[in-house]
């Protein structure tokens, strides 16, 4: 055994050499993902507005009850809690992989008794800090696998981001279409009251010769549509309200769910402008693009650790102590110590592991790359889809108001012919009928024409800060 001085020397001589260790990580792939360079039907926005990306999910929702759902979802939303502890998991990970960078130390003691040459028996005990098959990174391998692991930590954070992106926008539309509900609901109660006066206005004049089977029928009809069009909307605001008790992890009160107006009509301000920006700006701002990034670094990285796999294996199991023939003499003076065993292994052999192993890395990285250019062209599908819908929903928005009012002046044309004798009942059924439809297709466009917003900020990377 030799003197402990030298064993520091080698030891920092292993460290300078782990610290000259080479990386055989390739240079990453550009991805071709083959977008415009700008979104069809985009207006100028101002040169001082927000991107999307910048505007935190409280200044794009103006309505106080839906920031107060969205802010009780963010906090009770157990996909989102899945996402965070996601985090956590892999920056354990990521931390296991930096770790094997660094030799573990170990108190280790020992004891071994055995025959000697001459019949006797030979002790030897031993005590210290010892370290076994420490694998010096000559060659990048280890450095590699960290890297990866990283890549996959930040990946990890993007896609809790994106999952807030997607909790604040599906909360928002689903709280939308219960409002939307709500309208309906209350529409198609006063066109059923509506009905039924008919009704019974009809079987009036039917009992007293008035009027026709035909029209006591065709009422008949009408008010039964309307009670089918009630029970469908009924179902629709109980799922709705269903849905938005899952989102936000607990039952919503009352005040929150029912309609901010009487009459249950449709919030007009409950967001604000998005504008759209660059289609560049998706690659570093959006989460789902950043997060495919990000795993296309860390399938880069594992080529790295693939390539080293065919250089030698350099490894070092050492211990420093102090080691003596008798216990009692563990401790007396020269008896300190260490022991040094280096190893390297060269691959001659495996039977093609180590080379389908590197076609394997290839291959994910290859794949990491297509999902990342998917990604990207997704994210511009959608803004554009959103921008299309932005550019044409306010059009059909103002026409289904026009045909909407004309319906309602047409329904009391009719009523008036028809109470004068002008007219027959089934002009009045027909504009009743078309009425209805008419302003149901008008609460529907409305909701499309916000829940089109909340998709075009989500489009954009909006729902998340820094």
């Amino acid at each position: 055994m030799n003197r402990y001085p030298s064993f520091i020397r080698l030891s920092a001589l292993a460290a300078a050499a782990v610290l000259a260790g080479c990386s055989m990580i390739p240079e990453r792939p550009q991805a071709q993902a083959g977008v415009p360079q700008a979104y069809p039907m985009a207006t100028a926005a101002p040169a001082t507005a927000p991107s999307a990306a910048d505007l935190a999910w409280s200044g794009f929702i103006t309505d106080a009850r839906l920031r107060d759902v969205v802010q009780r979802a963010l906090t009770n939303n157990r996909d989102l809690r899945v996402a965070t502890l996601n985090i956590e998991q892999v920056r354990a990970q990521y931390q296991i992989q930096r770790s094997n960078q660094f030799p573990t130390i170990n108190l280790a003691a020992s004891g071994n008794r055995q025959p000697n040459a001459s019949g006797g028996i030979t002790d030897l005990y031993s005590v210290g800090l010892a370290t076994s098959a420490w694998e010096i990174d000559f060659f990048g391998r280890l450095a590699s696998l960290k890297e990866a692991a990283l890549a996959q930590f930040l990946a990890s954070e993007e896609a809790r981001r994106a999952a807030q992106t997607s909790l604040v926008a599906t909360v928002s539309s689903t709280w939308l279409s219960l409002q939307a509900n709500e309208s309906l609901l209350a529409l198609t109660r006063q066109t059923l009251k509506t009905r039924e006066d008919s009704l019974r206005l009809t079987k009036l004049r039917f009992d007293n010769g008035a009027a026709s089977a035909l029209d006591l029928r065709q009422a008949e009809s009408l008010s039964a549509a309307a009670q089918v069009a009630l029970a469908q909307a009924e179902r629709a605001r109980l799922l709705d309200v269903n849905a938005l008790n899952l989102l936000v992890g607990e039952p919503l009160p009352v005040n929150l769910l029912n309609p901010a107006t009487p009459d249950g009509a449709l919030p007009a301000a409950v967001l604000a402008d998005v504008p759209a920006g660059l289609p560049s700006d998706l690659l570093t701002r959006r989460a789902d693009v950043r997060q495919a990034e990000q795993q296309l670094v860390a399938a880069n990285a594992n080529i790295g650790a693939a390539r080293a796999a065919f250089f030698p294996r350099i490894s070092l199991t050492a211990s420093v102590g102090t080691a003596s023939s008798d216990l009692a003499g563990l401790f007396r003076d020269g008896s300190w110590g260490f022991t040094l065993a280096p190893q390297a292994l060269l691959p001659i052999f495996d039977a093609g592991r180590n080379q389908a192993g590197l076609e394997s890395a290839r291959a994910g990285r290859d794949i990491a790359l297509a999902q990342y250019e998917k990604a990207i062209q997704t994210a511009f599908r959608e803004v554009a889809d959103a921008l299309a819908g932005q550019a044409t929903l306010s059009e059909q928005l103002r026409a289904q108001e026009v045909q909407a009012a004309a319906e309602a002046d047409r329904f009391r044309l009719a009523e008036l012919r028809y109470r004068n004798g002008v007219a027959s009942f089934l002009d009045v059924l027909d504009a009743q009928r078309s009425l209805f439809a008419t302003q149901q297709a008008l609460v529907q466009t409305r909701l499309a024409q916000q829940q089109n917003r909340v998709a075009l900020y989500r489009a954009l990377g909006g729902g998340w800060a820094e």
